[in-house]
């Protein structure tokens, strides 16, 4: 999946997370939660919002972490130590230390699991045992560096599962802003 993918997703998750924690008042579409959306970007407050920013720095890291030590030849492949699952042992605490570490720890656990998804839906199950690194390693793991991957992965299965992804939220932008004229 694309890294911009990955941060919509982790936007999108964070922004239902916190409209789902944040009051039981529903919207005029008696389908998500209201919430003041002045405070979407907030951080931590007393009302428990969930920390959005945060949970897209979150779906960041796996990108973040193991790119750069790819690219500079540290380890063979793109998906290695933020990818895998065994990285829960830094995650896992920072997720109980509160509501700040539970967000990073929800991103980085939705970029894994639609890496995940993405490798099966594009017919190679056997490269999802990346979550498994260092324990064990697909058997022929991509070794396409971020920019030639783009090209590789366009008119895959899961690009256009990904255009699906950005159409519904353009069209859900474009209805919450089609709303919030019509109530001004």
């Amino acid at each position: 999946m694309l890294f911009p993918t990955h941060l919509l997703a982790a936007a999108l998750l964070g922004w239902w997370l916190q409209r789902a924690g944040s009051t039981r008042v529903v919207d005029e579409t008696g389908l998500w939660p209201a919430v003041d959306e002045t405070r979407l970007w907030q951080v931590v407050d007393e009302t428990g919002l969930w920390p959005l920013a945060l949970v897209v720095a979150g779906a960041a890291l796996p990108d973040v972490i193991d790119k750069p030590l790819a690219s500079l030849g540290v380890v063979e492949l793109f998906h290695s130590v933020g990818h895998s699952a065994l990285f829960a042992v830094v995650v896992l605490p920072v997720a109980l230390s509160g509501r700040a570490g539970r967000a990073v720890a929800v991103g980085w656990a939705s970029h894994l699991l639609l890496d995940a998804v993405h490798v099966v839906i594009n017919g190679r199950p056997d490269d999802a045992l990346f979550l498994g690194w260092p324990l064990v390693v697909p058997p022929t793991p991509l070794r396409i560096p971020p920019g030639e991957f783009f090209f590789f992965y366009l008119w895959s299965p899961s690009f256009f599962l990904e255009l699906l992804v950005w159409a519904g939220a353009a069209v859900v932008a474009v209805r919450r802003l089609h709303h919030r004229r019509e109530s001004v």
